[in-house]
């Protein structure tokens, strides 16, 4: 029976796919659900927008609309014609890796005057498009709202005026509007991450990495103006990101006397024996007058007052170039499809909403009060209430804000004194290396040095380094550099407090370093305070081992902090591991490669095998990312004929034209090992 199901099922799935791709997607359910689509990208281009429209595309006809690509902006709305086009399913394939946007973008000043927003309505009533998704900044948005409010009037005058028919008026009663928000420069109130922001934030990153070997090479500093007019978002990530020396923002202006604090800043670091510093400009930093801060002024500042070689590097447009990130590919992915599940939830008279990431959930909010608040900042910064302006940026800026002047900004401390009965702190790497590891492991060390006047205890490999005296002392330039290193510095392995003895660990007493005071505690597991724990499941196994043999071993009644790293994103009670992002990345770089090399060859189906043990979470986001046909995991069992099944879409998707296919799979669950094999559409 079991079979009989599984069979039925899989011929019902090859049924639609086979109508889909012969009869044409944009054919299918015509008329049995949504009203048509209109998708447009408006404004500024960024990274991402062409998995948003995808999705735009894709979600409608799944919820069985027609979707029709309005191109270049609202210039396109205005001129109608061939400007407005309908979509398919092919036509949206393999673009989710491109940059920018393949609809086109303008800036249309016919649509800010009812005449051009008249044509606009004109054209929209003339292909039945009663359901708008925008895609853009809050001008784009702000404008898409007169739109809708305006829409009743502008319909009333067309039918007078002759343009449309009566018939055609009965059937436009009304506009819904969805907006998304696409945007670099992440201003927009009510979202944490707009579309484009985490790619452009990768380019800055891949220039700054760039810059700092030739300036290491030759001990210069570098002033780097990124973009961000009125908002000091991408500055200010990029600057903790790169931990960069000085950081100018709109929101957070200079005290007056800055050049001397700047100066005395980068002087002592050349006394810390370092051979690069890096100031981060934002294109709209000024000070607390208003006046405005450039790149070159900051330059002109440290080559007259240190005789530092210093250099400027303006990134301009390159920050929106290239590919978009693993994130802005799932986000757009993951906008798109709400935006039309928002269309179609709507009623009449419904407000215009935009959809936007929050507490990294796609979440509906209503458009113009974001767009009000997002007006607010500015009016804050114009009249130089820059408190203000931050506090409506919200509590993640902030938050940033507040870590980099602990972690970065700040000289370097002094000595720290010791006494005998301080208690002292630890860190160790556990479990398999992640990305972001050092980045953690310095800001545990700089912040003891900063907040708490203390050294920590560096500890290698593990809890074997704890037991064989394998540690040093955290000092202020032994993590300096460690920020964009891959890896463990530290080192680590997979060993557990069980399986290395309780007892020995607790009963262990560090050898005697020297004459340094700080050293000369032999220090006993119970004199640590806390132990900070970048970890793996073994890591997350260790700390509650030790918790639970605490009424055996005193020694462990101790404070324990464990920050989750691992590239599986499998830690308990987090959404997001360090180093599962940077993993991410790796793998849609890889297939955005495979991909590539398929346009120029057979029709081929490539399996690409990710890690993930019994975790699902690279291969199911990587497949979402790279826009995979499959993508099998340990989470979701599969069958034979689901197998059969996956294989029959393969080769209907190669008779359609298709000259590639993309299974995502997931290493770990061998019971499930398979070989798929799909070539030149045999069945």
């Amino acid at each position: 029976m079991a079979n009989n199901k599984s069979s039925r099922r899989m011929l019902q799935r090859r049924e639609t796919l086979k109508n889909m791709i012969e009869v044409g997607e944009k054919e299918w359910d015509r008329g049995k659900g949504m009203s048509n689509i209109g998708v447009l990208t408006s404004g500024g281009d960024s990274q991402g927008m062409n998995a948003a429209v995808r999705a735009v595309v894709r979600m409608g006809f799944y919820c069985g609309a027609s979707v029709y690509f309005i191109h270049e902006g609202y210039q396109g709305l205005v001129d109608g014609g061939d400007q407005i086009k309908e979509a398919s399913w092919s036509k949206v394939s393999n673009i989710m890796q491109m940059g920018g946007t393949v609809i086109g973008s303008a800036r249309c000043k016919d649509f800010r005057e009812r005449q051009g927003r008249l044509k606009g309505a004109a054209n929209l009533i003339k292909h039945q498009i009663f359901n708008l998704v925008i895609i853009g900044g809050d001008g784009s948005l702000t404008g898409a709202n007169t739109f809708r409010e305006e829409w009743p009037g502008l319909t009333k005058e067309l039918k007078e005026t002759g343009v449309i028919t009566a018939e055609q008026y009965d059937k436009c009663g009304h506009l819904n509007v969805v907006g998304i928000v696409g945007s670099i420069d992440n201003d927009f109130c009510g979202s944490d991450m707009d579309i484009g922001v985490d790619s452009a934030l990768h380019r800055i990153m891949e220039c700054i990495d760039a810059i700092t070997t030739t300036a290491i090479s030759h001990q210069r500093t570098f002033v780097l103006e990124v973009m961000g007019r009125h908002c000091g978002y991408l500055a200010l990530v990029s600057a903790i990101a790169s931990a960069a020396d000085w950081l100018f923002i709109p929101e957070d202006p200079p005290e007056d006397g800055w050049e001397d604090r700047l100066c005395e800043k980068l002087q002592s670091a050349r006394k810390y024996a370092r051979r690069l510093c890096i100031i981060i400009v934002a294109e709209g930093a000024t000070d607390r007058h208003g006046k405005a801060i450039s790149a070159e002024h900051v330059k002109n500042v440290i080559a007259e007052r240190t005789n530092q070689d210093t250099r400027v590097t303006i990134l301009g447009h390159v920050q929106r170039g290239g590919n978009p990130s693993a994130f802005d590919r799932l986000l757009g992915c993951r906008l798109g499809a709400e935006a039309v599940m928002t269309l179609k939830d709507a009623k009449i008279g419904s407000p215009a909403c935009v959809v936007v990431l929050s507490g990294n959930m796609a979440v509906r909010l209503p458009l113009m009060s974001c767009v009000e608040k997002t007006r607010q900042v500015g009016v804050a910064l114009s009249e130089k209430r820059f408190e203000d302006a931050l506090a409506l940026r919200g509590k993640s800026f902030s938050n940033n804000l507040d870590i980099y002047n602990k972690i970065n900004h700040r000289m370097p401390p002094h000595a720290a004194s010791k006494k005998a009965d301080d208690k002292l702190v630890a860190v160790m790497n556990v479990g398999a290396p992640a990305a972001g590891m050092n980045a953690a492991v310095r800001s545990v060390n700089r912040t003891l040095a900063l907040e708490y006047n203390t050294r920590g205890l560096l500890v290698n490999e593990g809890f074997e380094g704890l037991l064989d005296d394998n540690v040093e002392d955290g000092s202020w330039n032994a993590t300096a550099c460690w920020i964009a290193w891959g890896g463990s510095m530290l080192g680590t392995n997979r060993s557990t407090p069980s399986s290395l003895g309780l007892k020995k660990l607790a009963e262990k007493k560090h050898i005697d370093k020297g004459s340094d005071p700080y050293w000369r505690l032999r220090l006993k597991m119970s004199e640590l305070r806390p132990i900070g724990s970048l970890f793996h499941l073994q890591a997350f196994q260790s700390v509650r081992e030790l918790h639970q043999a605490r009424k055996d071993y005193p020694a462990f009644c101790i404070p324990m902090v464990v920050i989750p790293a691992s590239i599986s994103n499998n830690i308990p009670g987090t959404q997001l591991s360090i180093g599962s992002d940077t993993a991410l990345n790796a793998i849609v770089q890889c297939c955005d490669v495979i991909k590539q090399s398929a346009q120029g060859t057979r029709k081929r189906v490539f399996v690409i095998e990710t890690m993930g043990g019994f975790c699902g979470y690279l291969a199911t986001m990587a497949g979402l990312a790279c826009g995979a046909d499959a993508a099998y995991i340990f989470e979701e069992k599969f069958t034979i004929e689901d197998l059969k099944c996956d294989v029959y879409h393969l080769a209907e998707k190669m008779d359609s034209g298709v000259t590639r296919g993309l299974i995502i799979r997931l290493v770990g669950d061998r019971k499930h090992t398979f070989l798929l094999h799909c070539d030149g559409g045999t069945k």
